[in-house]
C-alpha cells in the first residue's frame, strides 16, 4: 500500500485508490500516518481529530473509525493497539511525508549538486497541492503550516543547487514570481539577486534589492540581514567571485588528530550516533575526557559531514590566558570557510551573520572545545538546522539546554572493564595486582589513567607495583598524577575550574573533603561549612555546574575520589571545626531519626552542637529510615573517625543511634564491629555507660549470629559496669533472657525476666514493664504454662497498645499467637500472628517477619492447612537467606517437611 498526505489524504493498493470515507476517518489516518510505527495515545488521536470541541462520544467514535480503518487497510498494513494508543505499522518509505523527508535529509547530505539536484526534484515531486487538503482542525492545520516550510525550504535548497550548477537562465521566471509571492523573504531574493546578476541583469538585481529593502522598511521598521547587504555590495563591486565557476568554497577540515588508543564510551558514543539533537554539550570535569570524545566520535562519522568539519578551542578554563572572544572564533569560522578578507564585513554582528549565512542548509560538524559559559557559545551557533554542534565544557550550561534545546550528556568516569582495558591497552600488559591497584587510585578518570600509563611508558624498568605504593600515600597522591606538563598535570587540570570558584564556593569545595560518605546531602555541607542551609544548596549547585560535583541521586552529591584528593590538599584553617560540626550534624540527626524509628526507646543526653551545625529535618519514620539507608556507610565511618581523633563520647552515641536501624536491618555483622570500635573508644575516655552500652550491643549481636558464650561474656561485664542503675541492669536481664531462651534455656530465662520485671516495676518503668511482662509470657509458654503465658502476654500487649509502643505490640502479638496456638484456639492465633508480621513490616523488621511467620506456619498446619503453611516457611526463608543467618538451615529443613507431607510421602527421617 501507499499512503499520501501531501494534498488529499489517500490509500492506494495496486495502483488503485482505496475508499476511506468521511473527512473524519481520513482525519484519523492522518493523525497515524504522521507517527507511522509509534504509539500514538488515544487523548492525543481525540485531540488531533476534534481539537477542543469534541462530541461527547469522541472514543466511542474514534474506536468505530478505527475499526473501519483496520478493514480497508487488512493484515497487509496492521494497525494495533499499544500502550494506551495505538500503532499503524508501514514501511515509512510509503508514506509520501516521510518518504519526502528522507529524500531532502539525502539531498542535504551528499556533497554532489547533480544528485541532490535529483533528489530533491523527486521530493518535491511529491506533492499533489496542500498537505491534508479538505481536512481542517487544528492539530492539522499546525501541521500543515510546519510542512509547508519544509517545502519550501526544499524549494530553495533546490534553487541553490541549481545555482551552483549554474542553472540561473532557467530559474529566473520562476524566482521572479515566488519573489512578488513572498517580498519579505531574504534567502528567496538572495537567490533572485544572483540570478539575475549572472543573467547579465545587473541593475535588476540592483532593484530587487531595492524593494526588498523598502519593503522590510516600511513594514517591519527592520534593515536587511547582514548576508544580503553582503551580496549587495558585492553586486555593486561586481565582484568575480560571483560567477558561478568561482562559486565552490573550500570544504574547511579543521578537526585536530583522532585521539589513539581510544576505548569505552559505548553508551555515550551510540547516543552521540543517534543524532537526536543537533546541539549536545558534552560535560564533566577536568580530566574527564570530554574533547577524546568529541574528536574520537567525529572522526568515526566524516562521512555524515561532507561539507565540512570546524573547530575551535574556545579556551574556557585554559590557565595562561583568557577565554577566546566569540567574534574571533567567528573570525577564523569565516577564514575557513573561505572567505576573502576584503569580503568580510566589519561589524562583529554582521561577520556573526555571514558565519550563519554559509552554514546554513549546510551538512557540516561544529566542534566548540571547552567552552566557559552560554554566552561564548551563543554567537557560534548556526542560525539554522542541518549543521550539528558539539560542544565540551567543565560546566553545565543550561542556558543552552533551555534557550536553543541542545541535549546535555554528562560524562561520569569509566566503568571498571573500561578503565581496566585503557589502561591495558597503553601499558601493553595485565599485571593484574598492580594493574587493580593503579585503577582503584584513578578511581576511573581517563586522564588520571592517561598519566600513570605515560609515566609507566617513561619508566619501563620500573615494575607497576612501585608506583601502586606511590599512589597509597593520600597526602603524596596529587603529586604522583604529575606528568611534567600542565596538559597532563592532574593537580593542575583540577587548579583550572577551583581557580574560576568564587571564595564561599571554594571554601565549600575544600572542606568536603571532610566529608567520609560516597555521597552526601546539602544539609550535611552546610554543617561542614557552617553556612545556612539555602547558602549550602547554593555552592553546591555552583560546584555542580562547573562538574566539580555530581548528583548520583535527587539531593545528594558526590566528590570524585581525586576530586577529594586534591580538594584535601588545599589548605583551609576551619578543617578542625568543620569536622566537629560535621559530627554533631550526624549525632544529632541520628538521635532525631531513631526517636522517630523506635520513640519508646530510652533516650540519652547528646553534646550541645556546635554553632553553624544544621540538622536533617526528617517529618516521620519513612523519612528516617530512608535518611539511615543513605548515610549508614557515613555513619559507620564517622564512628571509626570520632574514635580515632578523640571524640570518644560521639563514637558512642553514634553508635548507640544506629542500633535500631542496623538491628532492624538485619545488619548484625556492622552492628557488631562498629560497637567494638565504639567501645574501645568508650575504654580510652572511662565512659562507663557508653561501654555497656557498646556490650549489650556486641551482645545482641552475638545472639543474632547463634556466638552465645561471647554474648553472656558481654552482658556480664555490661552488668558489672551499670551497678546500682535499676533500669540499666533491667535491661541488660532482658538481654540475657533473651540470650537463653535463643539457646532454649527456658528456665534461666524466665528468672532473668522476671528480675527485669522487679526492676522495673520498682522505678516504675511502663515501658520496661511492658517488655518484662512479655518476656515473662512467653518463657511461660516454652515451659508449657499457656495459661499464665496467655495473662502476661495480653497485659503486656495492653500496655504496649496504651504506651503506643508499635515494637512492643508486635513482640506480644507474636507470643499472644503463640500461647493461643498451643491452647487450641487456632484462630485467634492466626489473627494475633497477621497482626505481628503486619507491624513488623511496617517497622522495617525483617528478622521479625520471618519468625512470626515460621510461628504462623506451625498454626496453619495444626488447623490443617498445610498450602498456607508451606508459603509462608517458604517466604521466611527468603529472608533469613537474604540476612544470611544460621535459622536459614532448619527453616530450610522445615519446608522440605511439608513439601514431603504434600508430596504424600511423609516426614522425612
Amino acid at each position: 500500500m501507499e499512503f499520501g498526505v501531501l494534498g488529499e489524504v489517500e490509500v492506494r493498493a495496486g495502483g488503485r485508490q482505496v475508499d476511506l470515507g468521511p473527512a473524519r476517518r481520513r482525519c484519523v489516518l492522518a493523525a497515524l500516518l504522521v507517527d507511522v510505527n509509534q504509539a500514538v495515545r488515544t487523548d492525543q488521536l481525540v485531540d488531533r481529530v476534534w481539537g477542543d470541541r469534541p462530541p461527547a462520544q469522541a472514543r466511542t467514535t474514534l474506536s468505530s473509525y478505527l475499526t473501519r480503518l483496520r478493514q480497508v487497510l487488512g493484515d497487509e498494513t496492521p494497525l494495533t493497539r499499544r500502550s494506551g494508543g495505538y500503532v499503524l505499522t508501514a514501511d515509512p518509505g510509503s508514506v509520501d511525508l516521510h518518504h519526502f523527508r528522507d529524500l531532502v535529509a539525502l539531498a542535504r547530505g551528499t556533497a554532489d549538486d547533480s544528485k541532490a539536484a535529483e533528489l530533491l526534484d523527486e521530493a518535491l515531486g511529491l506533492w499533489r497541492g496542500e498537505a491534508f487538503a479538505g481536512l481542517d482542525t487544528p492539530w492539522i492545520n499546525a501541521v500543515r503550516g510546519t510542512l509547508d516550510a519544509e517545502r519550501r525550504a526544499a524549494e530553495q535548497d533546490r534553487t541553490d543547487v541549481q545555482l551552483r550548477l549554474g542553472r540561473h537562465s532557467a530559474l529566473l521566471p520562476s524566482l521572479t514570481a515566488q519573489a512578488e509571492d513572498h517580498p519579505l523573504d531574504e534567502r528567496l531574493a538572495g537567490q533572485l539577486m544572483l540570478a539575475q546578476y549572472r543573467g547579465g541583469r545587473r541593475a535588476d538585481a540592483l532593484e530587487t534589492y531595492r524593494r526588498v529593502r523598502t519593503r522590510l522598511s516600511d513594514e517591519l521598521g527592520v534593515d536587511p540581514s547582514p548576508p544580503l547587504q553582503e551580496l549587495h555590495q558585492r553586486i555593486l563591486a561586481a565582484d568575480q567571485a560571483l560567477t558561478p565557476a568561482e562559486t565552490a568554497l573550500p570544504v574547511p577540515r579543521q578537526l585536530p588528530a583522532a585521539p589513539a588508543q581510544f576505548t569505552g564510551r559505548a553508551r555515550e558514543l551510540e547516543l552521540l550516533d543517534a543524532g537526536t539533537a543537533p546541539i549536545t554539550v558534552i560535560g564533566g570535569t577536568g580530566g574527564m575526557g570530554k574533547t577524546w570524545l568529541a574528536l574520537h566520535w567525529a572522526h568515526r562519522n566524516l562521512d555524515r559531514f561532507p561539507d565540512g568539519q570546524l573547530y575551535v578551542n574556545l579556551s574556557g578554563f585554559a590557565p595562561s590566558r583568557e577565554p577566546l572572544a566569540p567574534e574571533t572564533a567567528v573570525r577564523g569560522f569565516l577564514d575557513a570557510l573561505g572567505v576573502p578578507p576584503t569580503s568580510i564585513p566589519a561589524d562583529a554582528g554582521a561577520q556573526a551573520g555571514l558565519y550563519r549565512s554559509l552554514v546554513a542548509g549546510k551538512r557540516m560538524l561544529i566542534v566548540l572545545d571547552n567552552a566557559r559559559d552560554t554566552d561564548q557559545v551563543t554567537p557560534l551557533l548556526p542560525g539554522e538546522a542541518g549543521c550539528t554542534v558539539l560542544i565540551t565544557s567543565r560546566r553545565q550550561l543550561g542556558g543552552l539546554v533551555a534557550a536553543h534545546g541542545a541535549k546535555p550528556l554528562p560524562l561520569k568516569v569509566l566503568s571498571e572493564p573500561e578503565a581496566r582495558e585503557l589502561l591495558a591497552l597503553r601499558l601493553h600488559t595485565t599485571e593484574s595486582a598492580a594493574m587493580t591497584e593503579l585503577l582503584r587510585h584513578c578511581a576511573g578518570l581517563p586522564l588520571a589513567l592517561g598519566i600513570i600509563a605515560a609515566r609507566a611508558a617513561a619508566n619501563p624498568d620500573f615494575p607497576l607495583s612501585a608506583l601502586a605504593e606511590e599512589l597509597r600515600d593520600e597526602t603524596a597522591k596529587m603529586a604522583a598524577f604529575d606528568a611534567g606538563e600542565a596538559t597532563v598535570n592532574l593537580r593542575a587540570v583540577f587548579s583550572w575550574s577551583y581557580q574560576h570558584l568564587d571564595a564561599a564556593d571554594a571554601r565549600m569545595f575544600r572542606l568536603l573533603s571532610l566529608h567520609p560518605g560516597p555521597d552526601f546531602s546539602a544539609t550535611a555541607a552546610a554543617s561542614l561549612a557552617g553556612v545556612r542551609l539555602d547558602e549550602a544548596r547554593v555552592s553546591l549547585g555552583t560546584l555542580t555546574g562547573a562538574h566539580l560535583l555530581t548528583q548520583p541521586a535527587p539531593g545528594r552529591f558526590a566528590l570524585h575520589d581525586l576530586l577529594r584528593a586534591y580538594s584535601a590538599s588545599q589548605p583551609d584553617d576551619d578543617r578542625d571545626d568543620a569536622s566537629l560540626r560535621l559530627l554533631d550534624h550526624y549525632l544529632h540527626t541520628a538521635q532525631h531519626a531513631d526517636q522517630l524509628l523506635f520513640p519508646h526507646r530510652d533516650r540519652l543526653t547528646p553534646p550541645i552542637p556546635s554553632p553553624g551545625m544544621t540538622l536533617e529535618r526528617l517529618t516521620d519514620d519513612h523519612k528516617a529510615w530512608d535518611w539511615f539507608r543513605a548515610e549508614r556507610p557515613a555513619l559507620l565511618t564517622l564512628t571509626e573517625r570520632a574514635a580515632d581523633t578523640g571524640f570518644g563520647g560521639h563514637a558512642w552515641r553514634i553508635h548507640w543511634n544506629l542500633v535500631t536501624f542496623l538491628q532492624r536491618s538485619g545488619l548484625w555483622h556492622d552492628l557488631a564491629a562498629n560497637a567494638r570500635t565504639a567501645l574501645a573508644a568508650a575504654r580510652r575516655t572511662g565512659d562507663r555507660e557508653g561501654q555497656a552500652q557498646c556490650h549489650i550491643s556486641i551482645a545482641f549481636s552475638s545472639v543474632r549470629l547463634a556466638e552465645f558464650d561471647d554474648a553472656h561474656a558481654h552482658l556480664g561485664h555490661a552488668l558489672e559496669l551499670r551497678a546500682g542503675d535499676r533500669i540499666a541492669q533491667a535491661d541488660i536481664h532482658l538481654q540475657l533472657d533473651w540470650a537463653c531462651g535463643q539457646q532454649g534455656r527456658n528456665e534461666e530465662a524466665l528468672t532473668h525476666a522476671l528480675e527485669a520485671l522487679r526492676l522495673y516495676q520498682a522505678e516504675q518503668h511502663e515501658s520496661g514493664q511492658a517488655l518484662a511482662l512479655n518476656d515473662v509470657g512467653w518463657y511461660h509458654a516454652n515451659l508449657g504454662t499457656y495459661t499464665e503465658a496467655l495473662t502476661y502476654c495480653d497485659e503486656a500487649l495492653r500496655l504496649h497498645r496504651k504506651l503506643g509502643n508499635r515494637v512492643g505490640e508486635a513482640a506480644s502479638s507474636d507470643s499472644v499467637g503463640y500461647a493461643r496456638h498451643h491452647l487450641g484456639d487456632h484462630e485467634e492465633a492466626i489473627a494475633a500472628y497477621r497482626h505481628a508480621i503486619e507491624l513488623y513490616h511496617e517497622l522495617g523488621d525483617r528478622y521479625g517477619v520471618a519468625t512470626a511467620l515460621t510461628h504462623l506456619a506451625d498454626t496453619h498446619t495444626a488447623a490443617g492447612e498445610p498450602g498456607l503453611a508451606r508459603d509462608c516457611v517458604s517466604s521466611a526463608l527468603d529472608i533469613f537467606e537474604s540476612l544470611r543467618h544460621p535459622r536459614a538451615d532448619e527453616t530450610r529443613t522445615k519446608l522440605r517437611g511439608l513439601d514431603a507431607v504434600g508430596s504424600g510421602l511423609g516426614a522425612p527421617d
